[in-house]
């Protein structure tokens, strides 16, 4: 095996962990695999060589990721409605090869959306530390700030994160209860039962792209205003909805293997529907391969 030879299969080593850490820091599968492709090429015009592969990848994959995290920031204006994440789909519970390593320790939708309320390097410093267990000391390099600043930023991003992100306690039995009923209620236009099924202060998002006009709504809260939007958005997808894992959590898919028309991402808590995710951006859906 040549040099060349064997930086390749210590790239592939890596992939998965880069993949993780790429999709957790963009929530954009897409975003992942062009950050981690990026990686690649870098790894694979070094000039130098390169001892520790494995630091060496997750740091210029976390630098790739900041920048495109800081350029999606500064676009953010033109974007109309709720930015959602892409999701990760399983249906049947027979995960598609090629989302193995994105499903494995999924990231729910909720978190991901959370995440997207910080700041790059707050974002950067929080996924690297508290879910790769990557030291402050090699974090802060990345960002340029000082270990303890570092430090800073992640605690203050885990606080926001512990407030923000809605606690999920269903378990399959109770989740699947309250799936069949929402679906039923939805499928039957029946406004009442739509209404017993959600939280008072459910809050429904949804992500139809940047540019779409009128399409576009900011959040919407409270279970009468969710349910008659669902009932105005949802008469005609409801009898094509099929359960799912939507990033290891509740939801439904909407269309056929061929043309997906949304992903619904749900959050359950205390018999009832929190948070209903709504994603039907195309740009977001192309990347699904559902099974039958």
């Amino acid at each position: 095996m040549d040099g060349r030879d064997l930086l390749t299969e210590q790239f592939e080593e890596h992939r998965r962990r880069l993949l993780t850490v790429a999709y957790r820091m963009l929530g954009s599968v897409s975003e992942s695999e062009d950050a981690v492709q990026e990686t690649w090429l870098r790894l694979n015009n070094a000039s130098q060589t390169v001892e520790n592969v494995g630091g060496w990848l997750t740091t210029v994959v976390a630098r790739i990721c900041l920048d495109m995290l800081r350029s999606r920031h500064s676009r953010r204006e033109e974007y109309v409605g709720s930015w959602l994440p892409e999701p990760i789909l399983t249906i049947d519970e027979s995960p598609n090869p090629e989302q193995e390593a994105l499903i494995a320790d999924s990231v729910g939708l909720a978190l991901l959306i959370v995440l997207e309320t910080l700041t790059p390097a707050e974002r950067l410093a929080f996924v690297l530390h508290d879910m790769f267990a990557v030291p402050f000391d090699e974090i802060a390099p990345i960002i340029d700030r000082t270990p303890t600043a570092t430090r800073q930023l992640a605690s203050r991003a885990r606080r926001t994160i512990r407030s923000a992100t809605p606690r999920e306690d269903a378990d399959a039995d109770e989740r699947q209860r309250v799936l069949d009923a929402f679906l039923a209620a939805a499928r039957d236009g029946d406004f009442d039962a739509l209404v017993a099924i959600l939280h008072p202060e459910v809050v429904f998002r949804l992500d139809s792209g940047p540019g779409t006009g009128r399409a576009a709504r900011p959040p919407i809260h409270g279970g009468p205003a969710v349910a008659r939007q669902l009932l105005a958005r949802g008469a005609r997808i409801a009898p094509l909805a099929r359960l799912a894992l939507v990033n290891g959590g509740a939801g439904f898919f909407v269309g056929d293997n061929e043309a997906p028309r949304a992903v619904v991402g749900l959050t359950v808590s205390g018999g009832r529907i929190t948070a209903i995710d709504l994603i039907t951006d195309p740009d977001k859906l192309t990347h699904l391969k559902p099974n039958s």
